[in-house]
């Protein structure tokens, strides 16, 4: 095994790498009960909005966190919670990926935020005081 597959396991058995692990398994809870909720919900209602926006929020750091979880599981030799890792990791990418819904706040962000980015980035000429 890799030197640091060996850390990255051994970190994950100490107190901060357990605690660090619960709140993330937390997030991806979280996660996965809001996408119930909006797949419940009525279209186009308040409870479904702030479920969706709550999902799409985070799907990401879902992923992320379910890919670590695997990579320790998988470092630690524990088979069974590699492939139940997995699974919650497709299925939360499958169903962020092919769940498009209008209901959401983000719907239309991405040009505004692209375009706040590209304003704050543009190059803005220094002028040159005025001399008394």
């Amino acid at each position: 095994m890799n030197s640091g597959l060996q850390q990255l396991a051994m970190f994950a058995g100490s107190l901060t790498g357990s605690i660090l692990l619960t709140l993330g398994q937390t997030i991806v809870v979280i996660c996965v009960c809001f996408d119930m909720v909006r797949a419940l919900s009525v279209p186009r209602s308040h409870s479904r909005f702030v479920a969706n926006t709550v999902f799409t929020t985070l799907a990401w750091p879902s992923i992320l966190i379910s890919a670590v979880s695997v990579l320790i599981d998988a470092a630690s030799g524990t088979w069974q919670d590699v492939a139940a890792g997995v699974f919650v990791m497709v299925m939360v990418i499958f169903r962020w990926r092919h769940g498009g819904d209008e209901d959401s706040w983000w719907k239309g962000k991405g040009k505004k935020l692209a375009g706040w980015f590209r304003r704050q980035a543009a190059f803005r000429p220094a002028l040159a005081p005025a001399a008394a």
